[in-house]
């Protein structure tokens, strides 16, 4: 008797206690890098619009807050992950180079190399645009929402003005050589030349006409007519010129390819396939530390970050060998993925030694012949993994019409030969450059989407990338924590290590196995969305000005 009047003063007890409401995982997120962008990606799913209508808007705003990474003079590669089919689409919107260009554009008389400056703020630098193009297209295919709302946000930010963030304010007062150009002096330069300071306001009227006309008319504006023809004379009229004409510009499409993808433990790993050499890069090295059981060990153990830069610096020598634009190249993609060949350049790696700088391997099936990353995830399941860029901060230091012109086409290499043998990523008429952008999906085996992700960061996109996929699959991170992670980097050469981190107090250790080392800093720039119980969860680089959110 005693008992049931306790257990009723205690369900009593209960009934009068407000007991907090567990608090439901978002069912759509948005990480990219700023926050007025990610405003403008869940503005656009609170309409009802797609992952893609979604990503357009952020990369619209990104244009705008954050000029020196991405922007509409500029290409890019898009995921798509449809959440009812479980397929993914890939859309290739990599600039290419002019019918002019030549193998050679970018040596100087003497055979050498030109210089960082005297190539990239060129007019020789500047590749065909391909953002629009591409965006258009998946938006005519995955889109909801009308395509002139998706401007609404980028073109009032332009027009009434935003705050300079921390990254724009230190890029500014880091070259402060974009004074030379006088449309960028009068849209992020004070009147006595000092650059423009965190928090202060800038307004690019010039830019939100621009977009307002892509808007309306849509994305061919970009490619002929009075934009394609000011784009043209630009290039063409800079003291270094390029060869930029209105049928480059006009005969542009952006191609719809075959995602790369490869097991790694429980999971399937997809990513970008060439003329990226991500998506490849990070399946070899997944591949090969697989046996290695990397789950073990933490996140800045040694064995960890010396097996990571070892199996990094032998994909890297496949990468610069081997992956150029498939259009001209051969590029022997299942041969280096398949498990024999990894299982032999495998036999190359040591737990107690580096192997130091390496050669490629030759792979089955061979014969000789400034970026932003944004990840999205709608109420439908639909998810984007999308790497935009620029190229170098400020593009080639050119703007027309409120938008920086892309310097592109310096990521070809700038040899057209490499002892005596045609080198894979050399200028060529037409040619879509190499590229590290790395845009990335996860899914288990079901086909079910377990994470999207993506890094800025040139070349060292990929090994930011792969770090991010261990620490979510390996440890098993939250998005933040494996977006946060310290860096190891090794691209066949120096092992490059965070500075100011834990990770950088292994420099000793890696000396002795044999390692050249680097302390650095790192400008990172991932974003991620992985799952997280019926909803998701978001991260975005500390390193930048970055934001995830969800709702």
């Amino acid at each position: 008797m005693k008992s049931s009047r306790l257990l009723g003063v205690a369900l009593l007890l209960l009934t009068l206690v407000r007991v907090p409401a567990v608090q439901a995982a978002p069912q759509s997120m948005v990480a990219a890098a700023h926050p007025l962008a990610v405003d403008a990606g869940l503005e656009m799913l609170r309409r009802g619009g797609t992952a893609v209508d979604a990503a357009i808007a952020v990369q619209m705003v990104l244009g705008v807050v954050e000029p020196q990474a991405s922007g509409i003079g500029g290409g890019g590669f898009l995921l798509h992950y449809d959440g009812a089919g479980h397929a993914i689409t890939v859309y290739d919107g990599r600039e290419t180079a002019p019918a002019g260009a030549s193998p050679t554009m970018f040596l100087a008389p003497d055979g050498k190399p030109l210089g960082y400056r005297e190539a990239v703020v060129s007019g020789m630098s500047v590749g065909v645009p391909g953002v629009m193009a591409m965006l258009e297209l998946a938006h005519r295919e995955k889109g909801k929402l009308a395509w002139s709302e998706l401007f609404g946000p980028a073109i009032a930010a332009a027009r009434d003005g935003f705050p300079v963030s921390s990254r724009l304010a230190a890029w500014l007062q880091r070259i402060p050589a974009l004074r030379e150009e006088q449309a960028i002096r009068e849209t992020y330069f004070n009147a006595d030349g000092s650059p423009r300071k965190l928090g202060d306001s800038i307004t690019n009227p010039a830019l939100a006409d621009t977009m307002g006309l892509i808007a309306s008319r849509g994305a061919r504006v970009m490619y002929e007519g009075p934009i394609a023809a000011e784009m043209i004379d630009r290039v063409r009229s800079h003291p270094r010129p390029g060869t930029l004409s209105a049928a480059d510009l006009a005969d542009y499409k952006p191609i719809k390819r075959e995602p790369v993808c490869g097991p790694y433990r429980a999971w399937v790993v997809c990513g970008m396939p060439p003329p990226s050499s991500g998506g490849i890069a990070i399946l070899q090295v997944l591949g090969l530390i697989q046996p290695f059981d990397i789950q073990r060990d933490a996140p800045n153990d040694l064995r960890a970050v010396h097996l990571i830069a070892e199996a990094s610096r032998l994909a890297f020598a496949d990468r610069d060998r081997y992956v150029a634009d498939p259009a001209f190249v051969d590029v022997p993609v299942a041969g280096l993925l398949s498990p024999a060949y990894l299982a032999e350049r495998r036999k190359l790696m040591s737990p107690d030694r580096s192997m130091g700088p390496v050669g490629p391997g030759i792979p089955p099936g061979y014969v000789e012949r400034g970026t932003s990353h944004i990840s999205i995830v709608d109420r439908w399941g639909n998810a984007v993994s999308f790497t935009t860029t620029i190229e170098a901060p400020f593009g080639a230091h050119m703007m027309v019409r409120g938008f920086l012109l892309n310097n592109e086409l310096t990521d070809f290499s700038p040899r057209p030969e490499l002892d005596g043998k045609p080198v894979a990523n050399r200028v060529q008429p037409g040619k879509r450059p190499r590229s590290s952008m790395s845009p990335t999906f996860v899914l288990d085996r079901d086909g079910r989407l377990v994470a999207a992700l993506g890094s800025a960061g040139g070349a060292r996109i990929i090994g930011d990338t792969l770090q991010a996929l261990i620490g979510l699959l390996d440890w098993d991170l939250s998005a933040q924590a494996a977006v946060d992670l310290p860096r190891v980097i090794n691209l066949n050469g120096a092992t490059e290590l965070e500075e100011g981190t834990p990770i950088a107090d292994q420099a000793a250790a890696l000396r002795a196995l044999g390692h050249e080392v680097q302390v650095r800093r790192h400008e990172g720039g991932l974003t991620a969305i992985r799952r997280s119980g019926d909803g998701w969860e978001g991260g975005a680089d500390p390193r930048r000005d970055g934001a995830a959110r969800g709702e």
